[in-house]
């Protein structure tokens, strides 16, 4: 079974942890949190965000960066619009860890430094700061996913036979 990490590294937006919430729950991603936090873990408008997904969800929460790194091993690969290599162009293996830093000064830069070719960005126009968390954490989670041709997901729909009229 492969094993896709999401790493919030000191999330500050409620709503934004909310919808990621809903991301690993809808894929099966772990989501591991950094803290501090901008916000507490009841807040309203982050369980809204996540809507009734927690149980659904696998979570670990470490009190910095030290500690994370002190109990867990694996590939390590950080979005960050400081990134020299585009997100697609890299093959993700099983076990990976994505990270994502806080919305309003990224991922620490001496984290960076330490790891330049691990450093993954989204391409973006270049007067345009950078996109939102929640929405970078969605394009990469399905990024790996697809690489790893979407494992234990439904992969196709169900149509019902309705007629255009029923909806005018």
């Amino acid at each position: 079974m492969s094993i896709l990490n999401i790493v919030l590294v000191e999330p500050e937006i409620p709503q934004n942890t909310g919808n990621i919430v809903r991301t690993c729950a809808a894929t099966g991603a772990r989501l591991h949190i950094i803290k501090p936090m901008g916000f507490e873990i009841d807040d309203k408008k982050l369980k809204r965000a996540g809507l009734d997904y927690w149980h659904y969800l696998d979570i670990t929460y470490y009190e910095g960066l030290d500690d994370f790194f002190s109990k867990v091993k694996g590939e390590f690969y950080f979005f960050t619009t400081k990134g020299q290599h585009v997100y697609s162009d890299v093959s993700f293996p099983d076990n990976s860890y994505i990270f994502f830093g806080k919305e309003t000064k990224g991922l620490p830069e001496e984290l960076l430094i330490k790891h330049p070719d691990r450093c993954l960005r989204l391409p973006m126009g270049e007067t345009i700061r950078s996109l939102n968390l929640s929405n970078t954490v969605a394009v990469a989670v399905y990024e790996v996913l697809r690489q790893w041709d979407f494992p234990e997901l439904q992969n196709s729909g169900e149509l019902h036979n309705y007629s255009w009229k029923d909806y005018s």
